[in-house]
């Protein structure tokens, strides 16, 4: 699905393809030229077809889509590192973001639910969030120095260190006042399928990307 990385010669077929079954024009997309940041944009009808056609039109420097416009598609692109949906069914607001490690330790997630409560005034307890497929805590083996980068969420287990990027990031909904009753998880990890979804860990620098989308009907 990506247009930079793994073999993009038939992303726009791949991505035309996929959105049609879900009544969203593939042109229509608006994308973030990802760099594992903190930095959330806030996007309307004027940013749609950022990055849907080509990477170079994508917003620079973005990590977290938000909107409240019906008809106007987010995109963010993973291969182990956490997607986020959220939604605030209310005032109909919606989020997409993307968790690696850096963008969990710059708490991506708390500054995504800030921008929106800010923006749209959202009470945290409105919101619904899902996680997508993503590295494990199984699978994401990372240094010691890790356990000086997050107070929680590594672990000890066959002499290596693991990270748990879904308990982190659970963390910082929590503390944000999302309820827990509305945090849903597809509990997938991608290096462990990855059969079936994209794992940079496993594959490098030639791993393809998968497309989380989210849009107001």
């Amino acid at each position: 699905m990506s247009l930079r990385h793994g073999d993009t010669r038939k992303t726009l077929d791949n991505r035309r393809i996929f959105l049609a079954g879900l009544g969203i024009d593939y042109r229509d997309l608006v994308c973030a030229k990802q760099v594992h940041g903190a930095n959330i944009s806030c996007v309307g009808d004027n940013d749609k077809g950022k990055g849907a056609l080509a990477w170079d039109s994508g917003l620079a420097q973005t990590d977290g889509l938000i909107t409240d416009k019906v008809g106007v598609p987010l995109a963010i692109f993973t291969a182990d590192c956490l997607s986020t949906f959220l939604y605030e069914p209310q005032r109909r607001v919606i989020a997409l973001v993307h968790a690696g490690w850096r963008g969990t330790k710059a708490t991506i997630l708390t500054r995504a639910l800030a921008l929106m409560q800010d923006k749209f005034n959202i009470p945290s307890e409105n919101l619904l969030a899902g996680f997508g497929p993503a590295i494990r805590n199984c699978c994401y083996e990372v240094g010691e120095e890790f356990r000086e980068f997050f107070d929680c969420g590594s672990s000890r287990a066959n002499n290596s260190y693991r990270l748990d990027l879904i308990a982190l990031n659970r963390r910082q909904l929590l503390e944000a006042g999302v309820r827990e009753d509305n945090i849903s998880d597809c509990g997938i990890c991608t290096s462990c399928s990855n059969k079936e979804f994209f794992s940079f860990r496993r594959e490098g620098e030639s791993c393809g990307r998968m497309m989380s989308v989210a849009m107001l009907k």
